[in-house]
């Protein structure tokens, strides 16, 4: 018996039906049978060469339909169970689920932040995360108003699962690398988290602002004018989550262009090449010149040396602007 011939859809049909129609017929074909895992978000943006959201889409599409079903540590697979032999009745219908029951809101943000961490925070939607608990579309929505009050909450627990030691190091140095790195291990786990917040427009949640009370406290005792101890912890916030922000920026750009980025920069391997020979440039064609094997960007590199430049030039500021009083902090 020969393989059907997969349909094509008409060129007027939206990019994520045409998504559910192909993974269907993958399903009809037998390349993907029950229990077999199915394309992520990111995986599907790659293939048919579609944007985050259209791939979401037609992932919770799949999932509204029953054709595909979420398990725990396992991810998004076909439905069904390929051992299951067929039942010798029909069961009993199902009691429906009591969503007082089934939903919580820790539940919900557990799920939210585990969709973000694996397929960005452009793949994040109420009805999706209702369809991957389970739950009907609208369920959500009593126990959280909004998308965006559900972001707030996610960043809120993300930075909660960091805490700080009950002895703090004595020296304030030591206090501020403590504070960047266990931020920068926070953006590294949730890569998503550095785009919820701008330095101008920063989020007010309680456990960011462990964080910063932890380097203005440090910062503060040193006996600086306030507003020294403030523009200080805005610059040193700012490497961290500027940093951080390019954590998701690279991933929704693979995503978008099927590219890692040695594979983008490869592609553009003609116009570096042209820069360099222009003559416009000496500075950059003998820099870039000089690596053997091209330069590789290495964020965490990167971080650890920003914040050892950024601490040994603060060092003179912070030691040397101290106000005169027997106790630190004091006037």
């Amino acid at each position: 018996m020969t393989k059907a011939t997969r349909p094509t859809l008409p060129a007027g049909d939206p990019p994520y039906l045409r998504i559910v129609a192909a993974i269907r017929q993958r399903i009809a074909d037998g390349e993907l049978g029950p229990g077999d895992p199915v394309p992520s978000t990111r995986r599907m943006a790659k293939e048919w060469g579609v944007a985050l959201a259209t791939a979401t889409k037609a992932l919770t599409t799949l999932r509204l339909e029953g054709i595909v079903e979420t398990r725990p540590r396992t991810g998004t697979v076909v439905a069904g169970s390929p051992t299951a032999a067929p039942p010798r009745r029909r069961p009993s219908p199902a009691p429906d689920p009591d969503p007082e029951r089934e939903l919580s809101l820790d539940r919900i943000v557990r799920t939210a932040v585990e969709i973000a961490d694996a397929e960005g925070l452009a793949a994040l939607s109420m009805r999706g995360i209702a369809a991957r608990i389970g739950v009907a579309p609208m369920s959500t929505y009593r126990y959280v108003p909004s998308k965006e009050d559900l972001v707030l909450l996610m960043a809120d627990a993300a930075f909660g699962e960091e805490t700080y030691p009950a002895d703090a190091p004595e020296d304030w140095r030591s206090r501020v690398e403590l504070s960047g790195r266990t931020l920068w291990r926070l953006y590294r786990r949730h890569p998503w988290l550095a785009q919820v917040g701008s330095l101008t427009r920063p989020l007010l949640v309680p456990n960011l602002m462990v964080h910063g009370e932890w380097v203005l406290d440090a910062l503060d005792r040193q006996g600086l004018d306030p507003e020294t101890v403030f523009d200080i912890h805005v610059l040193l916030y700012s490497h961290v989550q500027g940093l951080a922000a390019h954590l998701e920026t690279e991933a929704q750009a693979e995503a978008t262009t099927g590219q890692s980025e040695e594979q983008w920069m490869d592609s553009r391997a003609d116009a570096l090449g042209n820069l360099v020979t222009s003559g416009r440039f000496p500075a950059f064609a003998r820099v870039v010149g000089s690596f053997e094997d091209g330069y590789d960007l290495r964020l965490d590199k990167l971080f650890e040396f920003g914040l050892a430049a950024l601490l040994d030039g603060l060092t003179p500021v912070i030691e040397g602007r101290r106000r005169p009083g027997p106790a630190a902090g004091s006037d």
